[in-house]
């Protein structure tokens, strides 16, 4: 456990020092992927003397999201160059390359993968490579099952000079045992499920076939079956009752709109029971702070109520706070308002917002990067991975100049590395209403 633990640290350094940018060839698939540390560092375009057509509201939010896809996918799909029998794509997290030491390089994540999915499913309408991109990154998962769950995703791949590895936790050079994590198995099987919705699945792959094989895992290693919520991971599902981890979950992982789905693509009524629950415990810290702010992580304490997790629970000093996990709450939990019209959802929206726009004092420019779960602002920074998701849930219960002022500062911010674009471009989709169920 100390090895994944320390792997996270690793992680979320490297994830900081990131810089983004929108070189490369990864465009078009048939050419060789510049490296990492060229693609990643190239200027942002300057901008062109062309005279701009003027779009009405609509049509503006739509271009919004084409404009960055082009950057997203130019600077984040790579092809693994090591693997040469067949194409194998992945969403490239990190500038890091391996430098001929004896330490391996972590170089992405399963959560990354997942988003890379969710992407390119929703922007098929729109790009006649995405088909091609996606299969190869379904390849790419397959290459890197978990040791656990036999139908998840080893959690972390990293680069040893000759090969993309799991299970390198402390810079092994090694290929070795590699676990879940539970929002890139979700992701990736919502993903799959778009799939055979949007092209079928009588070509290469049987996307439905692997969903739901997929999604099964999902429950058999990833939700807690005494409490019904989702776990931490494939490498928790057996943890001992009054164990640290057992019972322990992490909002961002409360994808609510994927919940419904599975249960209708596998008729497993349990998938219910999960979305229930979820929203009880959702509800629960609503009532009790008030505030719509969910913690990084939560645990079960001595009366079986689930509460905020201490500090360094699993990751950092503000594993009990609203911080670079549970930002992505209120696109996680407020699309659900927006696909179905969840009334538990729309509390949740109802009450973030309100909260937020105290906070800001009606400006979203001043939305910081982390608080307590009682409002308190914990940072004087802003990162684009906590201002992207209010996106989502901006014409909800807002006004129209937060609204503006909102989606204004989301397009114009500078990137903000793998994470904040990665979230930044599925909230884009959102915003567009573009984005696909299956």
């Amino acid at each position: 456990m100390q090895k994944r633990i320390t792997a996270l640290i690793i992680a979320i350094c490297v994830l900081g020092n990131l810089i983004t940018g929108c070189g490369g060839e990864t465009g078009n698939v048939e050419a060789p992927v510049e490296s990492a540390k060229e693609v990643l560092e190239a200027p942002t375009p300057e901008p062109t003397d062309e005279v701009p057509v003027e779009l009405s509201k609509e049509e503006q939010i739509h271009q919004n999201m084409l404009d960055f896809y082009e950057l997203w996918k130019t600077g984040y799909i790579f092809k693994d160059e090591y693997v040469t029998d067949e194409d194998q794509y992945y969403v490239r997290y990190s500038r890091e390359e391996y430098k001929g030491t004896q330490f391996s390089v972590p170089v992405t994540v399963s959560e990354a993968h997942g988003y890379g999915m969710l992407i390119l499913a929703n922007m098929s309408d729109y790009d006649p490579e995405a088909h091609e991109l996606f299969d190869g990154m379904v390849r790419y998962y397959n290459a890197h099952r978990s040791s656990i769950g036999p139908n998840l995703m080893s959690w972390m791949q990293a680069d040893n000079g000759s090969a993309l590895i799991d299970g390198a936790d402390d810079g092994e050079m090694e290929d070795g045992e590699g676990d879940s994590a539970t929002d890139g198995d979700m992701d990736i099987a919502y993903a799959l499920l778009l799939a055979d919705k949007i092209w079928g699945s009588d070509g290469e792959f049987d996307y439905k076939e692997l969903a739901v094989n997929m999604i099964n895992d999902i429950m058999e290693y990833d939700v807690n079956h005494d409490t019904w919520m989702t776990n931490l991971g494939d490498w928790s599902y057996d943890a001992e009752p009054g164990s640290k981890y057992y019972a322990a979950t992490r909002p961002s992982d409360f994808i609510m709109t994927h919940m419904p789905a599975f249960y209708i693509a596998t008729g497993d009524e349990r998938w219910m029971k999960v979305y229930d629950s979820t929203y009880e415990v959702i509800e629960q810290f609503i009532d009790e702070y008030g505030t719509g702010i969910l913690p990084d992580f939560m645990v079960l304490d001595e009366n079986g109520k689930y509460v905020a997790a201490g500090p360094f629970f699993l990751e950092d000093s503000t594993d009990g706070q609203y911080a670079y996990n549970s930002c992505r709450t209120p696109w996680r939990i407020g699309l659900d308002y927006k696909l179905t019209g969840n009334e538990h959802s729309k509390h949740f929206i109802d009450t973030l917002n309100s909260t937020m726009m105290d906070l800001c004092l009606g400006n979203p420019n001043a939305i910081v990067a982390g608080y307590t779960i009682d409002g308190e602002k914990k940072s004087s920074e802003e990162e684009l991975c906590f201002t992207a998701p209010f996106l989502v849930i901006a014409d909800i219960g807002t006004t129209e100049e937060w609204e503006t002022k909102l989606r204004k500062k989301v397009v114009k911010r500078p990137r903000g590395g793998y994470y904040g674009d990665s979230i930044k471009m599925i909230c884009l989709i959102i915003d567009a209403d573009s984005y696909k169920v299956p």
